[in-house]
């Protein structure tokens, strides 16, 4: 009986995987698209320090196999792995993520032929927390607004001592709504009780809530919410859950922030709500589509501020990026895998 190539490149690859010390020694390490991780100012010596490593900074999509062709460990950010390329890369072992996120890997055909995919996580938590409140704080003290207004002889015109261009929002006694309650949730809660909010939270599973948060409905976490940041995966039952009717029951005086995933929020339903002052304002680091064009129903919105998905990008958050994928790989090579997302290879 004839056997199927991709049954064959699977046992060829298990059965590699027997003789892994021999081949952790010298393992080909590849980067597609180092340059979104490291342009440049942080060192890769946590995963050049297991192998030959070889860092293209982009990618094309048709130089892809010609650069892919001898590796063994095969790292990318964005750059799309799909089923064509990788039935032409027999020797691949491993696919690392410089990301959490690896919806650009075609994961059944890389289990099909036998590939471990690892992923990186918990990295970026303490920046994109950060970042949640580098948006609120950009609502509620127009810090940059103030800055351009004073540059310009604003204050120096006024003709009181006593100035503001805009009137700010005090966080204390506000309530802090937080969708999706996972890690980076939960640092966000943490960081709002800290400025004298109270904590309320809607999620999937609301068995037990941290201490200091308090369960509520998804309804009323909208009506309740001075701030409502959205932190949960994106998946078929919330893929614009923010829309008209749900954007209807927020305060006007609310702000909504999203650093989760783009697609969570029905964007031209935001537009109009911030449009007609249903609500006070919306943060966004992400978009249903990234790069935006110049047509996006948000741009050019009011009191809509827009930053370019970089929440995670924090010096120290690309550090620990690259120490987890080191570790994954180190992992993978001393046949102990961590961080597997398709299964047990």
């Amino acid at each position: 009986m004839r056997i199927p190539r991709s049954a064959f490149i699977r046992i060829k690859r298990h059965a590699n995987l027997g003789i892994r010390n021999t081949l952790s020694n010298m393992p080909k390490i590849v980067i597609l698209d180092g340059h979104t991780s490291n342009p440049g100012d942080l060192s890769w010596q946590p995963i050049s320090q297991h192998g030959p490593l070889t860092v293209y900074d982009r990618t094309a999509p048709v130089l892809g196999l010609k650069r892919a062709q001898d590796a063994t460990v095969l790292i990318v950010n964005k750059y799309p792995l799909t089923r064509s390329l990788l039935e032409q890369l027999p020797q691949l072992k491993l696919i690392c993520t410089l990301a959490t996120g690896y919806n650009n890997v075609d994961i059944d055909a890389a289990s099909e032929f036998g590939i471990t995919v690892c992923n990186a996580v918990g990295y970026s938590t303490p920046s994109v927390a950060q970042h949640v409140f580098s948006l609120l704080f950009t609502m509620t003290n127009h810090v940059s607004l103030h800055n351009t207004d004073v540059q310009n002889s604003g204050w120096a015109n006024a003709p009181d001592w006593c100035y503001w261009a805009r009137p700010m929002t005090e966080l204390a006694g506000k309530t802090m709504g937080i969708y999706g309650l996972g890690k980076i949730g939960q640092a966000v809660g943490k960081i709002a009780r800290a400025l004298g909010m109270q904590v309320i939270a809607n999620r999937r599973n609301m068995d037990q809530p941290p201490p200091g948060v308090n369960y509520v409905s998804f309804e009323k976490l909208l009506s309740d919410s001075d701030v409502l940041s959205l932190h949960a995966p994106l998946s078929d039952e919330n893929e614009g859950i923010i829309h008209a009717r749900h954007l209807a029951l927020m305060k006007p005086t609310a702000f909504l922030i999203n650093t989760g995933r783009g697609g969570l929020v029905n964007e031209p339903d935001l537009k109009k709500a911030l449009t007609d002052n249903q609500i006070a304002g919306a943060g966004l680091d992400v978009l249903s589509q990234e790069p935006p064009p110049a047509d996006h129903p948000l741009i050019g919105v009011k009191n809509c501020f827009i930053t370019p998905h970089h929440a995670w990008a924090t010096r120290e958050s690309r550090m620990r990026l690259i120490q987890i994928v080191g570790d994954n790989v180190g992992a993978f090579l001393q046949g102990n895998p961590q961080n597997v997302v398709n299964g047990n290879f």
